[in-house]
């Protein structure tokens, strides 16, 4: 069963596409309006939608009938039940291919990567990704430390997947950097960095999957002091100045081939 066929019940309520990253996907894709994106991974179809806003197709492929079924009905998007090691499109069919925040619940990236290049013609591949060995360990690892540990072991150094995706594919790879605004529509886990009463959500926990797939008995003992510390203000008194910062990187990277001749 599709992980988030249990952890995604909330996703259309705070996994809301940021029009930012929309932006820096399609300055790195450079596509010409009306080509088709493949979006691998799209969940609720939220970054799907907008993209399609900005004239563009979009062939949305998710394996979860729960996010699909969150998903708004947009005229330029079309739903693909499949995974990402067996992406259920034609070769060549497409003029993309993006995976936002998805390849760490791929079960194989070798594969993943293969189908992603294997339905693209010749335009880019880009992912957005997350590596919690780069970026700021900000205040949110002092109250849940299993985070990090937790990321560490999911989410694979960025450099191995660079690799991989050169060997695969046989393109080179750029990386660029997500510098996380404070005010982020999209509610993946460093999303509050400047907003720490946001963790004290349990909707807003269980969009954010390693908070949703953890044991509550791990984070409780940090969420009751994150509350306590809030209504003391023990927390601005140690983190307040994060709170002046427009921008942080906590370790979130753009990865994109190149375009083939």
């Amino acid at each position: 069963m599709p992980v988030y066929d249990s952890i995604g019940q909330s996703y259309s309520k705070f996994r809301l596409p940021d029009s930012r990253i929309v932006d820096s996907l399609l300055n790195l894709l450079q596509l010409k309006p009306e080509s088709i994106i493949a979006d691998i991974g799209a969940g609720t179809g939220g970054y799907s939608r907008a993209i399609a806003d900005q004239g563009f197709l979009l062939y949305a492929v998710e394996p979860s009938s729960v996010m699909q079924k969150q998903s708004i009905k947009h005229s330029r998007v079309q739903y693909f039940t499949g995974f990402a090691e067996n992406i259920p499109l034609p070769t060549s069919s497409v003029d993309a291919a993006i995976s936002i925040l998805a390849t760490h619940h791929f079960s194989n990236l070798d594969k993943a990567f293969q189908e992603m290049n294997r339905v693209t013609k010749t335009g880019a591949l880009a992912i957005l990704t997350f590596d919690p060995r780069l970026g700021e360990k900000f205040w949110l690892n002092d109250y849940f430390p299993f985070i990090w540990s937790d990321a560490e072991r999911v989410f694979p150094p960025l450099s191995d997947i660079a690799t991989l995706i050169q060997k695969t594919t046989q393109r080179t790879v750029e990386v660029s950097t997500l510098m996380l605004p404070h005010d982020l529509s999209d509610m993946f886990l460093a999303a509050g960095w400047r907003q720490p009463e946001l963790y004290l959500n349990p909707e807003v926990r269980a969009s954010m999957s390693v908070f949703a797939l953890a044991d509550s008995s791990v984070f409780e003992a940090g969420l009751k002091l994150l509350k306590e510390d809030l209504n003391s203000g023990e927390w601005d008194a140690k983190y307040g100045q994060i709170r002046r910062l427009k921008q942080i990187d906590a370790g979130y990277r753009f990865l994109c081939t190149n375009v083939t001749d």
